[in-house]
């Protein structure tokens, strides 16, 4: 008789799953990596009420109470006017705390991913900015902005700083929801002409986040990230005025009553809308280099605004 071969078994060892922790889970990206994340592992999705930047003791407990494997920092201080008058917390919650993230990411050794903006630019260069064009931050919330960034990369843990422009969504408030409520409640409006960027999705930003975790940090060795700056928008640029033309367009379309006339919709000038906050002229980010680390297809704000229009739509009062 054949003699028989001789068996082993094999006890499979599962890995146990990530722990994601998410600042600012009601703004409108955080809202949305909330989603996003948690096909990859335990999301913790924190608001302000439970993790507040601007509390360091508060801050700093969270993290080693969670202990971890990824940081998505989606909280900040997003009210660019009233940061020329409160500066001090816009830095505090913008700029400090974001570096205290980063050192205890680094003792946990943990990712941390972080979100900024066009505001550390001035807006006057000619073509889209980026990573290596250097900022000029033209109002103290993109000045507090660029403090987060340096923060975030001069300290040792495995850190992305994502850039990103115009965002908007189906949760919290955007320009898209401002101007569908305005076309249904005014006969005239005036919109900003000469500012240029591209409407980015929040769930494209989350949706993004997430490819990356998962293909570098999840699936990957933590050591090889390719960390950094990266820019992330949508496709293609347009101006306020023009944005706000497709959002009434779609809306009609949608079947809308709009009491406004897209032939109302007066194009102005930055100087005809004088606000307390310097904005960038031109707010377009490049983003190549995001496309190319990862292999990313970043498709046009009109595919976004589209995919959303429906649910601001529904959100809409009823008469």
């Amino acid at each position: 008789m054949p003699r028989e071969r001789p068996t082993a078994t094999v006890t499979a060892t599962a890995t146990p799953a990530p722990t994601l922790l998410v600042t600012g889970a009601n703004g409108q990206v955080g809202f949305e990596l909330g989603r996003s994340l948690a096909p990859l592992g335990r999301v913790i999705a924190l608001d302000r009420g439970h993790c507040d930047l601007a509390d360091i003791g508060q801050l700093r407990g969270v993290i080693r109470h969670f202990a971890p494997d990824v940081i998505v920092n989606a909280a900040a201080y997003t009210a660019v006017d009233k940061a020329e008058i409160d500066s001090d917390l816009a830095f505090a919650i913008n700029g400090t705390a974001p570096g205290v993230l980063a050192e205890e990411a680094s003792a946990l050794g943990a990712l941390l991913v972080h979100y900024s903006t066009d505001y550390v630019f001035d807006g006057t260069k000619d073509d889209a900015y980026t990573e290596t064009d250097t900022p000029a931050p033209i109002s103290a919330y993109g000045r507090s902005k660029l403090a987060g960034e340096t923060a975030v990369l001069h300290g040792e843990a495995s850190a992305l700083v994502l850039r990103t422009s115009w965002v908007f969504g189906s949760h919290g408030n955007n320009f898209a929801r401002t101007m569908l409520r305005l076309g249904c409640d005014r006969d005239r409006l005036r919109v900003v002409a000469d500012q240029f960027g591209a409407p980015t999705p929040a769930a494209l930003v989350a949706d993004v986040t997430a490819h990356i975790v998962a293909r570098h940090w999840i699936f990957g060795s933590p050591s090889a990230f390719p960390g950094g700056i990266y820019h992330l928008t949508a496709s293609g640029a347009t101006s306020w005025h023009a944005y706000a033309l497709e959002v009434l367009r779609l809306a009609a379309a949608l079947g809308v009553t709009l009491k406004v006339d897209p032939a109302r919709v007066e194009p102005i000038g930055t100087d005809d809308y004088p606000l307390p906050a310097r904005r960038p002229a031109n707010s377009r980010l490049a983003t190549a280099k995001l496309s190319r680390t990862f292999g990313i297809h970043l498709p046009a704000w009109q595919d976004g605004l589209h995919a959303v229009m429906p649910e601001l739509v529904s959100q809409l009062p009823r008469s």
